[in-house]
């Protein structure tokens, strides 16, 4: 084989997976679309989803700036050097960072430092299987931390909250999943996908769930206590009213699909591998003589663009001209008078500067001084994919929102220590945040998960960067923003969309107690 071939087929693998979302996700989406209720905040969410589709085909560019631990599964024909075809992957991944197609993301879990081309011990994950076919089967799946986090795994028999005792049966392994969908709320970026795991163990079993994902959406289990199992979840589920970015809605799931495996009798797990609605992974069959991409994966049926026609641009532009006074425009710094003035439920548009902090800014702030003036200001939680241009000048390629629970142990110290006024990430924050919002005068907004283009473009310069040594993903970036656009869920009078929804659903939960499966 030639493998300087292989290593170019692997690049465009890794390129199309990272910016080209696959026919049978983008239909699921589609569908999704068509049944939300128009003017809810989950149809805003569901537009904004498919313009950042769009402009990420448009621009080559990364659909979601997290590009996760990326996962290769890879068939081969008997007598294939896998060694060399290691190296060659290993290779493209470099080149993909390098050129802004992924965000370094490969961290020493010790130090913390970032390899800085997502290379490093364990990643990416590389999995070969051997098979008795002439050809190469290279599969790769990029899942963001926020829908890994998401993860879940349940050991039988077990109590779960509203739904109560779940045996070592098909009854027990339903309200896992439907536990599983629950308790990912809008963290994870919903509507999402799910992968279920049934027996194994602890760890084959979660390997198990995440094969599931290479599963196209429309195919049918050929088990059919499984199939009907998948419908089941697929029915309810979108009945918790989650919705899409947990803003409440008509669609929670867009996809599950089962697998079973043997278990010991001492152990049964039930483990689920979640995924948002960016379900980037893609396949390609590669010739093993040429090592040349003969065939791509998972582009059977109707393709959908997602691109609108002059007349429907036209409509939007009306109707976005008649929605301008339900939009509150904010220019950081933002006074505290301001923020008390917003309620959950508003859409706000922030011009000015924002600065990003994640885990490692929020870690650094607790105990040293910030590198500039917050009182103010705006945190985004993000992580954002950037590359220099020969100029050395700092261009962003993709920004979307990271989920925000992670920081809860430090937000609500940090902004009442430096008078920020306004934090943006995903998936909300709890009552600690809550409670600091309301003392403080603060208030959170949720962006749009994986929407890393469309808010990538209302990024119109990068004046500055601190704390570099923490890597690209963890500085405190600089931002002038310009329309950049979120929905309040926190405010300052104590009240949290996420808290409401999360109620509301739990309560629906417990009605699937006593459905028929």
């Amino acid at each position: 084989m030639n493998i300087d071939k292989f290593q170019e087929s692997m690049y465009q693998l890794i390129i199309e997976t990272s910016t080209n979302l696959p026919r049978d996700v983008r239909r699921a989406i589609k569908s999704a679309k068509e049944r939300e209720n128009a003017g809810t905040r989950a149809a805003m969410s569901l537009d904004t989803i498919t313009n950042n589709i769009k402009m990420a085909d448009d621009k080559v560019s990364p659909i979601c700036q997290d590009t996760g631990l990326p996962t290769f599964k890879i068939k081969t024909p008997v007598g294939a050097n896998q060694l060399v075809m290691k190296e060659a992957i290993k290779n493209a991944i470099a080149q993909a960072t390098k050129d802004g197609k992924l965000r370094p993301n490969s961290v020493d879990s010790l130090t913390g430092s970032n390899s800085g081309d997502n290379l490093g011990f364990g990643t990416p994950v590389i999995k070969f299987e051997q098979w008795e076919k002439d050809y190469i089967d290279a599969r790769l799946i990029l899942k963001g931390g926020g829908c890994e986090n998401k993860n879940v795994q349940y050991s039988l028999p077990c109590e779960l909250e509203e739904l109560g005792r779940a045996g070592r049966d098909l009854d027990g392994i339903r309200k896992c999943i439907m536990h599983s969908v629950y308790q990912a709320q809008g963290q994870g970026c919903s509507a999402g996908f799910i992968g279920v795991g049934i027996g194994g163990d602890r760890s084959s079993g979660y390997d198990l769930a995440k094969e599931q994902l290479f599963r196209s959406v429309d195919d049918v289990n050929p088990n059919e206590d499984l199939r009907k199992l998948e419908d089941y979840v697929m029915e309810n589920a979108n009945e918790l009213g989650i919705g899409t970015m947990g803003f409440g809605g008509e669609t929670t799931l867009l996809g599950c699909k089962v697998g079973v495996m043997n278990r010991i009798p001492a152990s049964f797990f039930v483990s689920v591998a979640y995924n948002c609605w960016a379900f980037r992974r893609l396949g390609v069959a590669i010739s093993m003589e040429t090592g040349e991409i003969n065939e791509w994966m998972y582009q059977e049926g109707e393709h959908i663009d997602f691109g609108a026609s002059e007349a429907e641009l036209e409509t939007a532009a009306v109707a976005e001209t008649a929605e301008q006074t339900d939009i509150v425009t904010l220019q950081a710094p933002i006074t505290e008078e301001q923020i008390r003035s917003l309620k959950v439920g508003d859409v706000v548009q922030i011009n000015g500067m924002m600065y990003t902090g994640r885990d490692a800014i929020h870690h650094h702030l607790m105990d040293h001084d910030a590198p500039v003036d917050l009182n103010g200001q705006v945190i985004y939680h993000c992580g954002p994919v950037m590359m220099k241009d020969e100029e050395g000048k700092w261009h962003v390629k993709a920004a979307g929102p990271t989920t925000s629970i992670r920081e809860e142990p430090y937000q609500g110290d940090i902004m009442k220590k430096f008078g920020i006024r306004a934090v943006i990430g995903k998936g909300g924050m709890g009552p600690k945040t809550l409670a600091a919002l309301e003392e403080h005068g603060g208030v959170y907004l949720n962006a749009i998960g994986g929407a890393a283009q469309y808010y990538a473009d209302c990024i119109k310069s990068v004046e500055g960067v601190d704390l570099m040594e923490f890597g690209i993903p963890e500085a405190m970036w600089h931002l002038k923003v310009e329309g950049f656009t979120a929905v309040v869920t926190m405010d300052s009078h104590g009240n949290s969309l996420h808290k409401d929804v999360d109620k509301s659903s739990l309560e629906k939960l417990a009605e699937f107690k006593e459905r028929v499966f």
